[in-house]
Order: C-alpha cells, then sequence, then structure tokens
C-alpha cells in the first residue's frame, strides 16, 4: 500500500495534516489498555427497590412486541430507524477490539469492542464533538436477537460484514448517520508512546489507583509527562473509579497524541514519521481513504483546527442510563426504556 509523499506540501500545512491524521487514529491509543490486560466492565451489584419481574417487564416493554418478550425485530421496531446521511455533519465511529492475533478468536472475545466512541463534525461551523458509548449498553442486534452493544462488530465479522453491519447498527442507536468506521487493534499504543517521547496531560485533581498493579500507581494534579507504561496505567486502572470516568481518561490520551504529534517536527525526520504511520496502519480496519494522499487532505481539510473545539461527551448513569441485570449478566439500559434520549444527545453534541 502507498505511504503518503509528504514532500508535495509546505511545511506548515504537512504538520496540520499528520496533526490530524494522527487525532483520528490516536484511538490506537485508547484500546491497548482494556480487554488485553483484563480490563471488562465493572461488574457493580446493583439493589433495585424494584422486584425481579419488575425489571423483566422494563425489559419486555422495550424490546418486546405483541407477539411477546422478542417477538418484534429489530426491522419492526420503530426505535431502530435508519437515518438518513447528513451532508452537513460527518460522523465516524472508532472501535477497539482485542484483535484475531488472539488463538482461537471466536471463543475468546477478541472481536468484542471494548472501546467504541463516535467523533461527529460539523462541516458548516467546524465543530466537532468525541462521545464515548458504553459497551454494556444493552440493545437489540439483529432480527429479534438483543445484546450488549460490544457484540455489533462481532456479530459483524461473523456474517461477512464487518463495517458495514456496524456502521448501521450503530446509526440506528444513536439517530446519526455514520459515515465510517475504524476498527483497532491492540498492538500499536506503545510504540506510538514510546516513538513520540511520551506524552502530556494536564489533571484538575490527582488520580490514584491502589490495588491494581501491586502497588500505588498515582499521578499529581496539574501536568503529568506519561511514557508508554504510564500511559497504559493510567487508560487501564479500574478499579479505583468507574468504566465512565476510564472512557473520559481515554479521551484525555487521545487529545493528548495528537497534541504532541502537532507539536513534534515529525517532518524533519520521515523515516520515524512514515515508522509510526506504519505501525497504525498495520493495526487498523478502516473504509475511510486514508492512505493516499488525496484522502489524507480529504480527511485533514474536514477536520482542520478540530484540536481546539473538541467537546468530549460520555454517555453514562448520570444523564442518560441505569444500571441492573437481565440474568446473572450486568447491564446499562437507556432512561424512559427507549433511545430517544440518546439520538437527541447525539444531535445536541455539536450544537
Amino acid at each position: 500500500m502507498d505511504q503518503p509523499d509528504f514532500n508535495q506540501f509546505k511545511t506548515y500545512r504537512k504538520k496540520r495534516y499528520l496533526g490530524v491524521l494522527f487525532f483520528v487514529l490516536a484511538a490506537s491509543g485508547l484500546i491497548y489498555g482494556m480487554s488485553k490486560y483484563g480490563i471488562g466492565a465493572n461488574e457493580i451489584n446493583v439493589t433495585n427497590e424494584d422486584s425481579g419481574n419488575t425489571i423483566w417487564n422494563k425489559v419486555t416493554n422495550l424490546f418486546a412486541g405483541p407477539n411477546g418478550e422478542g417477538g418484534m425485530t429489530i426491522d419492526d421496531d420503530p426505535d431502530y430507524v435508519m437515518p438518513k446521511s447528513d451532508d452537513g455533519r460527518w460522523d465516524i465511529l472508532i472501535l477497539g477490539i482485542r484483535g484475531e492475533e488472539e488463538n482461537h478468536p471466536e471463543e475468546v472475545g477478541a472481536w468484542l469492542t471494548d472501546t467504541m466512541m463516535v467523533l461527529s463534525h460539523d462541516n458548516k461551523t467546524g465543530k466537532t464533538s468525541l462521545i464515548s458509548i458504553p459497551r454494556d449498553l444493552y440493545v437489540r442486534i439483529y432480527g429479534t436477537k438483543m445484546g450488549k452493544i460490544n457484540e455489533a462488530y462481532e456479530t459483524g465479522v461473523l456474517r461477512k460484514n464487518s463495517l458495514g453491519f456496524t456502521r448501521k447498527l450503530i446509526s440506528k442507536i444513536t439517530g446519526v448517520y455514520i459515515d465510517n468506521a475504524i476498527v483497532v487493534n491492540f498492538a500499536s499504543f506503545e510504540k506510538i508512546i514510546d516513538e513520540l517521547g511520551g506524552i502530556d496531560i494536564e489533571l484538575s485533581q490527582p488520580f490514584t489507583e491502589k490495588t491494581q498493579w501491586g502497588y500505588e500507581f498515582s499521578l499529581p494534579a496539574g501536568k503529568n509527562h506519561l511514557d508508554s507504561q504510564t500511559a497504559l496505567y493510567y487508560v487501564r486502572s479500574r478499579f479505583s473509579s468507574s468504566d465512565f470516568d476510564r472512557a473520559q481518561r481515554q479521551q484525555k490520551v487521545m487529545v493528548a497524541i495528537k497534541d504532541k504529534v502537532m507539536a513534534l517536527s515529525l517532518l524533519s525526520d520521515p523515516i520515524k514519521t512514515l515508522g509510526i504511520l506504519h505501525t497504525i496502519q498495520s493495526n487498523i480496519e478502516t473504509d475511510l481513504k486514508i492512505w493516499d494522499i488525496n484522502g489524507l487532505v480529504s480527511l485533514s481539510k474536514e477536520f482542520s483546527g478540530a484540536g481546539d473545539k473538541i467537546r468530549r461527551l460520555t454517555i453514562t448513569t448520570e444523564n442518560l442510563l441505569y444500571e441492573t441485570h437481565i440474568g446473572n449478566i450486568y447491564v446499562l439500559l437507556p432512561k424512559g426504556d427507549n433511545l430517544q434520549g440518546i439520538k437527541q444527545f447525539f444531535q445536541d453534541a455539536l450544537k
């Protein structure tokens, strides 16, 4: 596959193009610290004043049709209508998976998505939002099948249409047309961080993880310089906080990678630059045409200056969801037992 010819452009434009490319693909820096190192959803024991029968009634009301529980299909459910394409915005789905390099990937959940974000861009105003979707959100998958949203990509793989199936399902759930998708496996995070010489993040308060790593891992408030291992610990830590907090930390690291690329004169070392690009290219699946120079220029024009306008949002129990168990499985359900709140959230994200 051809690599971009960075000698075709003036230096300041080259740096901007590289920064935009890394911003869109920096999700690789968020993915590595998830399932490979045993990071799953926090298992929260929910005490609900309602009886178990009432919880099941809610689930039935959310997903069942006139034929009883599970009777309605996704094609019949008005909550899952496919939105129309919108020329005024660009929505990119970013997914993180363990990857097919695992032995027996179908048995170890190699295709389950542990990180899911939607990068939305308003083509007119230039506003950009980055929204994290929790993997435990319980939704329709296809037909009458229901499950956690992190099963979407795996289902697409098994149906021989991984990106197309996933984009369509997430479009129906969010109410925004997903134009493109990027799927990242676990191989590139440490390499990118090390090749960049680390990244810098600003913390408003100290961060501490006391038990997960066998010693107390902590970062002070203020500016912190993270090498690859420290960055891994920062995005992987889960015992001291919730999955929702971790999603916000992942977003922070993603933007920090982009900022570091913009600050460095990578163009003075084209071998290093192309090495980082090759690392990313080897570990992603995407329908974006980003590896030819025309695609890179088009992408950078769309997201020019996005780093200064990014609105980072997370769907959580504090705004749109509530926690429960279905059987013995921890899940998140939308408040109101429909997707309208989530869809409005995505519409408002670019206002």
